[in-house]
């Protein structure tokens, strides 16, 4: 199989032609919009590329603006300069299984998408190449020249490269939100390999910027294991990014990933490592205001994991203060999340530790406040608040098991298309609590059997 960069994206054209005929027959389809049956089946099959003209039937028959067409103009267009535009920039997820694959998601002008698997190989090539300069996330008029060249010749590596860099990333931690981590591990590690690629050849004077972006990235690899409930995983890559972090001289990296660790170690009972590793960072000289708060936070949950909830409470305070006077990040290069990183972010947080300090109305309020702000779109995030939300209403003195069990219900769903264990962990908490005291409420019963399923 070729691995030439147009006939990459050629075939993704076919494989996107493909998709949308859905179950009409190809001689079928081929009568609708007045072309050649053979050359479709050999245009879906990645071997022929249609003329415009037909191509806009095709769009104009199946209903998906010019979708199609955009497709086609991409590979016609792989190594010129990009100057047009995409209709609507993809979305990057993993294939779905545990085989390396990534999934491009192009969106329709319908609302709905069209999910194209290609190999993490052929990725990483269609990267390189510039055969996704129009819809890969971030990517500029401008970076459609400069990006493919710099990735093909590693001594040209450049601020804007490194820029660009960033910009997808930011990409994936919004698009992490709804899609969650079954989606994204694969174009996230497909990306390291290109990045660390480079950093194997690179000699500039950007190594150290480059060093960064990687720790980024690995950051977000971690995370996304974390998600899956892989911590192993999940350590293993928050340890590369410290190293990466730590050799290219990034103290902002350095700080976040012991917070990251903190995180970590939550999970995993170590609730005095919590405590250590947060205030590490917290104390760390020289680093941006909402770490500092973001630091602060996790030493509070540490300290309420502990039962030691009035040095909780300041160490929140000192963090929404933090946030109050400093609300943009002011650290060039600093951790992307931090970008997202706000006091709604904060009371977000806090709700777990009213709970364990006994208040649950206040923090029931906060989740349920929380919920309301969030799009449907938002469902990786929208169902982990959501199990929170129903496990905080099974205690305190006066409980709310069934709305419990109905919001469990609802979050079981989120776990279904985003493959959170973070959601899953929450249910196994509400299921262990209904089972003990309200196991005789139709919707307790229903989130038992789809867990145990």
């Amino acid at each position: 199989m070729s691995d030439d960069p147009r006939e990459l994206a050629q075939r993704m054209f076919g494989r996107v032609l493909r998709h949308l005929r859905g179950t009409v027959s190809l001689r079928e389809f081929s009568q609708v919009v007045h072309y050649d049956y053979t050359r479709l089946s050999r245009a879906e099959n990645g071997a022929y590329l249609p003329p415009p003209q037909t191509v806009e039937q095709i769009d104009t028959a199946l209903g998906v603006g010019r979708l199609l067409c955009d497709l086609r103009e991409l590979v016609e267009d792989i190594g010129s300069a990009g100057t047009r535009t995409a209709a609507a920039p993809a979305v990057l997820s993993s294939g779905g299984e545990d085989d390396g694959a990534v999934m491009l998601v192009l969106p329709t002008p319908d609302g709905g998408s069209v999910r194209v698997r290609i190999s993490r190989r052929d990725f990483s090539k269609l990267i390189a190449g510039g055969a996704l300069s129009s819809v890969f996330p971030g990517v500029t008029p401008v970076d459609a020249d400069r990006i493919p060249y710099a990735l093909t010749h590693p001594t040209k590596i450049d601020t804007s490269t490194l820029a660009y860099f960033r910009r997808v990333l930011a990409e994936h931690y919004s698009a992490d939100k709804s899609l969650g981590p079954r989606r994204l591990l694969g174009p996230v590690l497909a990306q390291i390999n290109v990045l660390d690629d480079l950093r194997r050849q690179t000699t500039t004077d950007h190594v150290d910027g480059l060093l960064g972006v990687l720790a980024q990235y690995a950051e977000m690899a971690g995370w996304l294991h974390q998600d899956l409930g892989l911590l192993d995983e999940a350590l293993a890559w928050s340890r590369r990014a410290a190293d990466w972090a730590l050799v290219g001289g990034d103290q902002q990296m350095v700080a976040y990933m012991l917070v990251r660790k903190a995180n970590i170690a939550c999970l995993t009972g170590d609730h005095h490592a919590v405590v250590l590793r947060a205030a590490a960072a917290r104390k760390t000289r020289d680093i941006d205001p909402k770490l500092t708060a973001l630091a602060a936070q996790q030493e509070a949950r540490g300290h309420s994991l502990l039962g030691d909830h009035d040095t909780a409470a300041g160490l929140l305070a000192e963090a929404r203060a933090l946030l109050d006077r400093h609300t943009e990040v002011s650290h060039p290069g600093a951790p992307v999340y931090l970008e997202h990183y706000d006091t709604a972010t904060l009371e977000e947080q806090s709700a777990v530790c009213l709970r364990l300090a006994g208040d649950i109305d206040g923090s029931a309020a906060i989740l349920q406040a929380q919920i309301a702000s969030l799009g449907p779109e938002v469902v990786r995030d929208r169902g982990h608040l959501t199990a929170k939300l129903a496990v905080t209403l099974t205690h305190g003195r006066s409980p709310d098991p069934a709305h419990a069990a109905e919001l469990g219900l609802e979050a079981i769903q989120a776990v279904r298309q985003t493959g959170s264990a973070r959601i899953l962990r929450e249910l196994g908490d509400l299921d262990q609590r209904l089972q003990a005291r309200w196991a005789d409420l139709p919707a307790a019963r229903d989130i038992h059997a789809a867990l145990v399923a």
